[in-house]
């Protein structure tokens, strides 16, 4: 599995909150209420990075030694789970950020302030997602085994009456 660059979550992020700022704002434009952010979602963002965290750590202290014992399998889950956020951060980050972009013209409609700053503080919360989710990816990555150094391979003939 290889690890998720910040550069392709920063560019997903862009997309999809460039199409959401399209869409958004054109629905806006029509006379159509922009969504609502409800707050629990900034709690549920906090509390699913804490546990992707936590779980994290528990992987982090075993490959330092300071477990016993970890399951091999919660560790790869723990590892699915971590690029899950690294990924579901940065979709809600592009979604939230393009609900701010296509409110932020029309602020002369009282409800707006209110919806772009409750969809500022959601991304927000997406992003904490998404940066935890890279953390945790990183407490997850195996080091190579010592004394495995890359050695040139040499033709080996298993046959010695052969040339």
């Amino acid at each position: 599995m290889q690890r998720t660059r910040w550069q392709t979550l920063l560019l997903l992020a862009a997309g999809v909150a460039a199409g959401t700022w399209a869409v958004v704002g054109t629905l806006v434009g029509r006379g159509t209420t922009p969504p609502t952010v409800p707050v629990l979602v900034v709690a549920v963002e906090v509390v699913i990075a804490a546990v992707v965290f936590v779980l994290g750590w528990a992987v982090r202290q075993f490959l330092r030694g300071k477990r016993p014992s970890l399951d091999p399998l919660r560790a790869a889950r723990t590892a699915m789970l971590a690029k899950a956020a690294c990924y579901t951060g940065a979709l809600l980050l592009g979604w939230y950020a393009g609900q701010v972009l296509a409110v932020l013209g029309r602020l002369e409609i009282p409800a707006n302030g209110q919806r772009a700053v409750a969809a500022g503080i959601a991304g927000a919360g997406a992003l904490l997602l998404a940066v935890v989710g890279l953390v945790v990816e990183g407490f997850c990555r195996i080091p190579p085994p010592e004394g495995d150094a890359k050695v040139p391979q040499q033709d080996v003939n298993p046959d010695p009456s052969v040339g």
